[in-house]
């Protein structure tokens, strides 16, 4: 299967990217991006997919993955049904940590551990226990607090002597020439996504009649823009559905959806239940 490309996006105000995601499944979502992964799995146990490696994960994994190598985890069913799984999920690019070690000449001491996160990393239980609670605590800081946060946890990873490279092969640097393309309309929807967007705009950003950004799109994403925009809005809703207490029809709304019965009938053909019913899941 061909890994498709994911857009990273990085907040204003930040110079990486932190995704908190809570999810009652983890899906298969065979993907790449140019940015290092850092990824703690909490609740679950189920297949790590990192280039050609395949294996099995438990609760507390924590895995480095480096610059676009495809890589997906895939979990049915939490450890624990009355709590979602839990994805902490940490995003740099490697001119982050070139500036960081060209200002900081001390951190080189991440050199080596993120040129051996070619073949990604999967670091021991120990260390991994070690730093969970940094990890965790990225959640409730503010952009400030989680820079010095987040050096804390690479610094011990890249001690961890006990650390294994999961993939044989490291991946090969991108030789697409539409990527940039595809990244301009991605950072579009990613941003926009509960806007009604003119496909004639979005094929505008990628220089391209709409016929031919319709087959551009199918072609790198895998989906029609309709509905990679709406597994994105689906997306939004459940993670306000779980960490929020607000009603079912302002996050219809807030996600996009201007006629609650529509997004009720989408929310049930996309994940099964309805939004209620998915809410009550994870009610303590």
């Amino acid at each position: 299967m061909k890994p498709q490309f994911e857009h990273v996006i990085v907040p204003g105000g930040s110079s990486w990217a932190l995704l908190w995601r809570e999810l009652p499944s983890l899906p298969f979502e065979w993907h790449y991006h140019p940015e290092f992964e850092l990824t703690l799995t909490l609740n679950a146990r189920g297949q790590r997919y990192v280039g050609d490696h395949l294996g099995e994960f438990d609760d507390g994994d924590l895995v480095l993955v480096g610059p676009n190598l495809p890589h997906t985890w895939s979990a049915a069913t939490p450890l624990h049904p009355e709590r979602p799984m839990l994805a902490v999920v940490v995003w740099f690019s490697r001119t982050w940590l070139d500036r960081l070690i060209e200002g900081l000449p001390e951190l080189a001491v991440l050199r080596p551990l993120t040129q051996r996160a070619a073949h990604a990393l999967a670091f021991s239980a120990p260390v991994a226990a070690q730093v969970r609670p940094l990890l965790l605590a990225l959640h409730d800081a503010n952009a400030a607090q989680r820079v010095p946060l987040l050096l804390d946890v690479l610094v011990q990873l890249a001690a961890d002597t006990q650390s294994q490279l999961l993939a044989g092969t490291a991946a090969l640097p991108p030789q697409d020439a539409s990527r940039d393309r595809l990244a301009r309309v991605l950072d579009v929807l990613h941003r926009r996504f509960a806007e009604s967007l003119s496909v004639a705009d979005l094929a505008a950003q990628a220089a391209l009649s709409v016929g031919a950004f319709h087959r551009f799109f199918k072609r790198h994403t895998g989906q029609t823009v309709l509905a990679y925009q709406t597994q994105l809005r689906i997306g939004h809703a459940c993670q306000l559905l779980i960490q929020t207490q607000k009603p079912v029809g302002v996050i219809a709304d807030e996600a996009g959806w201007r006629n609650l019965a529509h997004f009720n009938r989408q929310f049930l053909a996309a994940k099964g239940c309805t939004p209620s019913g998915f809410r009550a899941r994870y009610t303590h």
